[in-house]
């Protein structure tokens, strides 16, 4: 067992957990449809070295693994072994600070690559992918969680590589973009595809109206766009010890719109006012209009401006929004209409809809009690008008994590089959993997696979069926 040094007493469910382990055989309260056979992967921050100080998105990343089958429930976590973690383990403290950059006082072995891997996991063409968008990916055994190491698909891959990459239910290609592609707080940014059989076919940069976070992007059967939102990246800020990416709404938003058979010179950028958006629930063409589901807030959460000052809270809540792009228009506007008051984030649909017409979304929501940016204490299903089917509340003092939709087969009408997600039950300080009905999910769990421990909240995972 694997010990972290310096944690803070976990008075929520933020900091990190002490160790990795093995339960071979869960409990289970009520029962696990025999359907469900595979593992839900799940990934999040786990520092191995614990600050107070430390942002929320730059711990190590710690994967999770719920293997469901037969009825019967098993669990396994592991810390991915970066070369930053393998440094810090065998130097036995932090070499590593803001924004994961190597401390002066850190040995000059150490490698300067910070990765943390910490914020989605991935399969597709036999490879379980540990993603974060400032580095390539990491390759992950599938039934022990070791860490193989960087895959850059034999020297195709340059450059940081996004943790929201999209695969085409229909082709099986994997489409993928990174931001800071010519080197930290740059404005160029890649864009590329790998095909079903795991071979990159594309491969280009190209220049974006100013330096960004960029957490996610927006793919329908035919286009593919990038939005460019004034979280903004600034070297001139770094050198000067101010925050290197923080909210400059004066920059307003850019949303670049690219025909997948098209080239990076020939996207069309819409402007817009300023807005934030972490993560995209989906997007389809609707004749000569592109229409795209976010969660969208007025301002970045979790950042400040360019001279320190915390953004609002309030405005710092995101909320299920339409985007619509007229391509046959001649404005470079777009709309931008709120479906829902509720606060909410980690949007996810049945994936074989990706990028189609889909009539069916869940997402983590906060409580009425509890609006504005906080902890996620529900879950809302909408139909693909976007408008509220229903909606679970957890008990008080619980927490939940992102929803992952599971098909009761392969073939299955859309939203027929079960939502996994983990549950932090905040008076037992445990957590337990829940699942849900799809279309049913205001009557509660239908099964509970109970850990003994925690799983701090954490980010993004998938489901991985069996074979």
């Amino acid at each position: 067992m694997l010990q972290v040094t310096g944690v803070p007493d976990a008075c929520d469910n933020l900091a990190p957990i002490p160790m990795e382990c093995d339960a071979a055989f869960l409990s289970i309260k009520g029962e696990l449809p025999r359907e469900l056979n595979g593992t839900l992967y799940r990934n999040g921050a786990n520092p191995q070295f614990a600050s107070k100080n430390a942002h929320w998105f730059f711990g190590d990343g710690m994967l999770h693994a719920f293997r469901l089958e037969n009825g019967r429930a098993s669990y396994r976590n592991r810390w991915v072994r970066t070369p930053k973690w393998l440094a810090e383990h065998e130097a036995g403290r932090p070499l590593y600070g803001e924004f994961n950059l190597k401390r002066p006082d850190a040995p000059r072995s150490a490698p300067d690559d910070g990765n943390v891997a910490n914020t989605n996991i991935v399969f597709h063409a036999g490879r379980l992918l540990a993603l974060e968008e400032a580095h390539l990916p990491i390759e992950i055994e599938r039934d022990t969680l070791a860490t193989r190491g960087y895959c850059d698909y034999g020297g195709a891959l340059k450059g940081p590589f996004t943790a929201h990459p999209k695969i085409d239910p229909v082709t099986g290609e994997m489409l993928f973009f990174g931001y800071n592609a010519d080197g930290p707080l740059k404005r160029t940014m890649s864009f590329g595809a790998i095909d079903a059989s795991g071979h990159v076919t594309r491969f280009e940069r190209f220049k974006a109206p100013y330096a960004a976070m960029v957490h996610d992007f927006i793919v329908t059967e035919n286009y593919v766009l990038f939005p460019i939102l004034p979280l903004t990246g600034s070297i001139w800020r770094a050198m000067r010890g101010r925050p290197p990416y923080a909210w400059d709404p004066a920059k307003g938003s850019y949303v670049g719109v690219m025909k997948r058979t098209g080239s990076t010179r020939d996207i069309r950028w819409f402007r817009g006012d300023a807005c934030f958006v972490f993560h995209v629930m989906n997007a389809w063409e609707d004749g000569t209009k592109i229409v795209a589901d976010v969660m969208q807030s007025e301002e970045a959460p979790l950042f400040t401006h360019p001279d320190g000052r915390r953004t609002d809270p309030e405005k710092g809540r995101a909320r299920l929004c339409r985007w619509s792009f007229d391509l046959a228009g001649n404005t470079n506007a777009f709309t931008r209409s709120y479906l829902d008051d509720i606060s909410g984030e980690f949007p996810r649909i049945d994936e074989r809809r990706a990028g189609l017409r889909s009539g069916h979304g869940w997402y983590a929501c906060a409580s009425p009690e509890t609006p504005t940016l906080g902890m996620l204490t529900g879950l809302v299903h909408v139909d693909g008008n976007g408008d509220r089917r229903a909606r679970y509340l957890l008990p008080t003092g619980d927490s939940i994590g992102e929803p992952v939709f599971v098909p009761r087969t392969p073939d299955a009408a859309e939203a027929d089959g079960w939502i996994l997600t983990v549950i932090w039950r905040g008076c037992e300080n445990r957590s337990d993997l829940a699942v849900f009905d799809a279309a049913d999910i205001a009557g509660g769990p239908i099964a509970l696979v109970q850990l003994g421990h925690r799983v701090p909240d954490g980010f993004h995972g998938n489901w991985v069926a069996a074979g």
